[in-house]
């Protein structure tokens, strides 16, 4: 839900493959936070699609808002969208919940799983979130088995962080700028897609030698420029990613892919 940017959001809606999709948000990093509902409704309704929403922290009674059999509701939707926050409070509502298995069935069935920051964090293995404080490594559902490091260009501290935790044994995975987003069918990437000209994602992983490897990758901008051409200094800056504080390695052992279960399972990690 970038503002003025439906770019991303509208590439999750046609993910679904519905003419007017399902849509169900999940605003528990925020403590179900009502601007941010309310954002949501804006994004999402007039007619585009079905949306709703569950409040795990407190009732609601507004429209839209679901109550009763949440696992019903979510398994019957299209898309479910995991706003960000707090990754800890998200995992653990939706533990007390259960919803941490009706994710894991909604993503076998189909449903289209996506969500940015601590709604991206989630979906892996381990993720690096700085939420409450300095940089820690958190334990995620493990739907998709990589680690995840958001804000990857905006936070330098974090993303040096990541690169540490690496180096010491934390699995390989993903650095993602604002503005990116990783498209998974099952548990293998399918694309890197971005909203922003200059925003990508890196693979990190742990090279023979001991050492940490960043590969930038290949990155489909869903406007009119693709993320590899370099636009012109003139351009506009607001768009450009912070400056690059490592040097990109090279080629490492291999790309990180999973095995395609051959599901329809689709996640989109923003």
């Amino acid at each position: 839900m970038e503002p003025k940017n439906p770019l991303m959001d509208d590439y999750v809606l046609e993910l679904s493959g519905a003419e007017r999709p399902k849509i169900c948000f999940l605003p528990t990093a925020s403590g179900d936070a009502d601007h941010y509902v309310v954002r949501f409704y804006r994004r999402f309704g007039a007619g585009r699609s079905e949306p709703s929403h569950v409040s795990l922290f407190r009732r609601d009674t507004s429209a839209g808002s679901v109550e009763g059999d949440l696992e019903r509701h979510l398994l019957s939707q299209d898309v479910i969208y995991v706003g960000g926050g707090s990754l800890k409070s998200l995992l653990g509502a939706w533990r007390a919940h259960g919803l941490d298995r009706t994710l894991r069935r909604a993503w076998q069935q189909g449903v289209v799983l996506c969500g940015l920051s601590a709604g991206s964090l989630c979906w892996f293995t381990d993720s690096v979130t700085a939420f409450h404080g300095p940089s820690e490594r958190v334990r995620g559902l493990g739907l998709l088995p990589y680690s995840n490091c958001v804000h990857y260009d905006g936070e330098p501290e974090r993303r040096a962080a990541y690169r540490g935790m690496v180096s010491t044994g934390l699995q390989a995975g993903f650095g993602v700028d604002d503005g990116a987003a990783l498209s998974f069918v099952g548990d293998r990437l399918d694309e890197v897609i971005t909203s922003k000209p200059k925003a990508t994602a890196y693979e990190v992983r742990l090279g023979r030698r001991g050492q940490v490897h960043e590969r930038r990758m290949e990155a489909r901008y869903l406007g009119e420029q693709r993320t590899g051409d370099r636009a012109d200094d003139d351009g506009p800056s607001l768009l450009r990613a912070a400056p690059d504080p490592f040097a990109a390695s090279g080629a490492t052992d291999g790309p990180l892919v999973g095995e395609d279960p051959g599901a329809a399972a689709r996640a989109v990690a923003a």
